[in-house]
């Protein structure tokens, strides 16, 4: 079997890929309304909807950016992945029940929904879909780069495709989400979720028992050969610093309570209720993925440190060079095709988010109505988020120099800067105002996007997102104390009131 080990996990890989084309076709016939084809129509069960939460947070950003940003800075990501199941608490306390009553009394299909009916304000509707559109660029983009790194080592490793460039990957991967996107829309996503997320769990388990199987002495030896070579790498902060990783703790811990693509699953359960099971189980299944996250990295730099493998050309390859070299062929592939579900749901559902804010939220913020015909609308705009994040996603890993892990985190920081006060807290605190609203998500773009485009390099490695996220929030706590409080609709106080 090992002889035939390539092979294995190319069929793998290449059995998901046409499920992923069946299961769009499937969704397609179920996708007969712009609710259907955002929220599912809100008709879903708590085993899909914990597994797709869970799976489209750890995508391509755990799976591919995680172990690349272990392998470079030792155990400093740990303060991003350990941290998240506090954010789903946060998350499911604080949101969850009081976005989904939102969501049944005013009939609404997407994040700017749920703010423009808090608030009563259009112009904070407008502003959080542009958040959304920009946000998604980032992290779309982490997901299509994730997929191309990872089908260029598959293929590389073939004679017949061993000088494949990384642009065709990328466009091969790219066309097979984009149809699955177009025709399903959010039910294939949620659909791919619940095998990719079963699939992940029981893997990541058994890669990370792989990992500490390649040293004799275990995850011990593993550690004093990095210790060794570079002490900083197995500290407590990496070789990140202690500023950076407290920044991404924050960031990482918060944020989850304000990712767009969370908070709207949060809207698809059937029953309230649900989030007593929907909740461990996303707990669950990311702390088991997890596992993957932090094994894969070090091990991976733990042999190259030791001469056992030559030194990767890029750090995003170490999940694949991993799986390739160490793994069982059978759990490669069952890891690789359960990776390439784990990347196009997330990214199918940046597609779905995305489009809703082009065609539904925008249109309504400046006209007072969405586009007609908002269905076949939401499928064009899904082709043209697709098309502006590939050629984002090329630009970053090309002119840029970007690793997927820190442009899935300046994604992820986006979101959490201007979602976090503006739904968290604004869900949960009665005096909160639209000023505030607008103050906090203006000023979360303004310094993201600044340190971004400018390259700022903050002092002592802090994330701009984390600066943003902290700015934010003071912004919006002090400018609502300031303004008149607002009064609410009767249907909005008695959802926060429950």
């Amino acid at each position: 079997m090992e002889a035939f080990g390539q092979q294995i996990i190319l069929g793998s890989v290449a059995v998901y890929l046409v499920l992923c084309i069946a299961i769009g076709v499937w969704a397609m016939g179920r996708t007969k309304s712009a609710s259907d084809f955002f929220v599912a129509g809100r008709s879903l069960g708590p085993a899909v909807v914990g597994l797709a939460i869970f799976s489209s947070t750890m995508s391509g950003f755990g799976f591919v950016g995680g172990p690349g940003l272990v392998y470079s800075t030792g155990i400093s990501s740990l303060w991003m992945c350990l941290t998240s199941p506090l954010g789903f608490a946060l998350g499911f306390y604080l949101v969850a029940k009081r976005i989904r009553i939102m969501a049944e009394v005013r009939d609404t299909l997407s994040l700017p929904d749920i703010v423009a009916a808090r608030y009563d304000s259009e112009a904070a509707r407008l502003l959080m879909a542009i958040t959304i559109i920009l946000g998604v660029m980032g992290y779309l983009a982490t997901q299509i780069l994730a997929m191309a790194i990872v089908l260029k080592v598959l293929l590389g490793g073939t004679a017949m495709f061993a000088d494949i460039s990384l642009i065709t990957c990328a466009l091969v991967s790219t066309s097979v989400l984009l149809f699955y996107s177009v025709t399903g829309g959010i039910i294939a996503s949620v659909y791919t979720d619940l095998i990719q997320g079963a699939v992940m769990i029981i893997a990541g388990a058994l890669v990370f028992i792989t990992a500490i199987s390649v040293f004799d002495g275990g995850m011990q030896e593993a550690s004093s050969i990095l210790f060794a070579d570079d002490p900083e790498t197995i500290m407590p902060f990496g070789t990140a610093g202690a500023i950076t990783c407290i920044g991404w703790f924050f960031m990482f811990g918060v944020g989850l309570a304000g990712q767009p693509h969370v908070i709207t699953k949060m809207m698809m359960n059937k029953n309230i209720s649900d989030n007593r099971t929907i909740l461990p189980l996303s707990v669950l299944g990311y702390v088991m993925a997890a596992l993957l996250w932090v094994s894969v990295g070090l091990i991976m730099r733990s042999v190259v440190v030791a001469g056992m493998e030559d030194p990767l050309t890029a750090p995003d390859q170490a999940a694949a060079a991993f799986l390739t070299v160490f793994a069982h062929p059978l759990l490669a592939g069952v890891v690789f095709a359960g990776l390439f579900a784990a990347i196009m749901s997330t990214a199918d559902s940046f597609l779905n988010i995305g489009a809703a804010a082009m065609i539904h939220d925008i249109p309504i913020a400046i006209r007072g109505r969405p586009l007609n015909n908002e269905l076949l609308m939401a499928r064009w705009a899904t082709v043209g988020l697709c098309v502006l994040a590939i050629a984002f996603a090329l630009y970053s890993y090309y002119i840029n120099n970007r690793l997927v892990a820190l442009l899935g985190a300046f994604g992820w920081g986006t979101f959490a800067a201007a979602i976090v006060p503006v739904v968290m807290l604004g869900l949960n605190w009665q005096r909160a105002t639209k000023q505030a609203a607008v103050a906090a998500v203006t000023s979360s773009l303004l310094i993201n996007f600044i340190v971004e485009i400018s390259a700022i390099n903050i002092p002592y490695g802090m994330p701009g997102g984390f600066l943003a996220l902290v700015a934010s929030m003071i912004i919006f706590i002090v400018v609502s104390l300031l303004t008149p409080e607002a009064v609410l609709k009767p249907d909005i106080r008695a959802a926060m009131e429950i």
